[in-house]
């Protein structure tokens, strides 16, 4: 933990100087402070120094050890790196913490949020190396994930469930983070009674309304329509043909019976998987208004003793 916390002051040096030198202004209708911290936090994972957070990379370890460090200040239980050995030798990380639940009949049940911390990295072309920045797919996922921890931290009491956090390592290169976790879970898989990753909500789809993020899986599970009635503005994923419910973490959790659905915000577009999905690109009024959308519902689904289940033929 010595070297979570070195990082920890490293990063709020790397923050303090990224803000200052942006003059970073949010939209006034939205929270200052969250929107301050959703810059800090995309500024410093989609940063050229980390490369590209490329997967099984020390620039992804960089990454993970950031948002650990990040869990311990919000003041989360049972923070670890969680190490993944690979078959080349090298390593990849998941980052996780949890918040305990607060209610006897409840706190044995877990709802986990998710992203996923690689990216391409950096790449040699012929014109030298080039930056794959990942600030869409998926750093506005990531802080997604610290800002749903950051404000389910900081209410008076913690909600009635247990909240997961995790963000994965390597979900580029086929997904060995989760499916390591799905085989060393910090608490019982059957203790999941949903998951919801958040991968590339950095932009608006013009397929939906500029204010609206989709489900992916919708007709899947009576998930999505819940967290409608409770405030998410959630429609279904209109890019069917793609397939992303099956192009996520959510997929093999959903395989092991737990909702599990991805929320986007972004078609296939000019910038996917491209150098240019950079800080330049991302529109940071509608990551600030989706990431604040999501919290009311989830707070909601963290509190209720109402349990997600798969419509018939839904599960995978």
């Amino acid at each position: 933990m010595r070297r979570l916390a070195w990082l920890a002051i490293l990063a709020v040096s790397f923050l303090f100087a990224q803000g200052q030198a942006q003059n970073l202004a949010p939209a006034p209708a939205q929270s200052s402070e969250v929107a301050a911290h959703i810059h800090g936090e995309m500024s410093f994972l989609a940063s050229d120094a980390l490369g590209g957070r490329g997967s099984a990379t020390h620039d992804e370890l960089v990454a993970a050890t950031y948002v650990a460090s990040q869990f311990q200040s919000f003041g989360l239980e049972d923070v670890q790196l969680q190490r993944v050995p690979l078959p080349s030798g090298n390593a990849t990380y998941n980052a996780f913490a949890l918040l305990r639940g607060s209610d006897r009949a409840l706190a044995g049940q877990t709802l986990l949020l998710s992203a996923h911390l690689d990216h391409l990295g950096t790449r040699t072309t012929s014109s030298g190396e080039v930056i794959y920045h990942g600030a869409d797919d998926d750093a506005s996922g990531t802080t997604a994930v610290l800002e749903l921890a950051r404000a389910l931290g900081s209410l008076p009491a913690h909600p009635r469930r247990t909240v997961l956090f995790v963000c994965f390592g390597s979900e580029e290169t086929g997904g060995q983070g989760h499916q390591y976790f799905l085989q060393h879970p910090p608490l019982p898989l059957a203790s999941i009674v949903a998951n919801l990753e958040f991968e590339m909500i950095g932009r608006s789809d013009t397929a939906i309304r500029s204010t609206q993020l989709w489900l992916t899986g919708w007709e899947r599970s009576d998930l999505g329509p819940a967290l409608v009635k409770h405030g998410a503005p959630l429609v279904a994923d209109p890019h069917p043909e793609q397939h992303f419910f099956r192009r996520s973490d959510n997929f093999d959790l959903a395989r092991q019976g737990i909702v599990a659905q991805t929320v986007s915000s972004y078609g296939l577009g000019p910038h996917y998987h491209q150098p240019s999905d950079d800080l330049a690109h991302i529109d940071f009024d509608h990551l600030t208004r989706a990431i604040e959308s999501m919290i009311a519902p989830i707070e909601w689904l963290a509190n209720t003793d109402w349990r997600p289940a798969w419509n018939f033929g839904g599960r995978p």
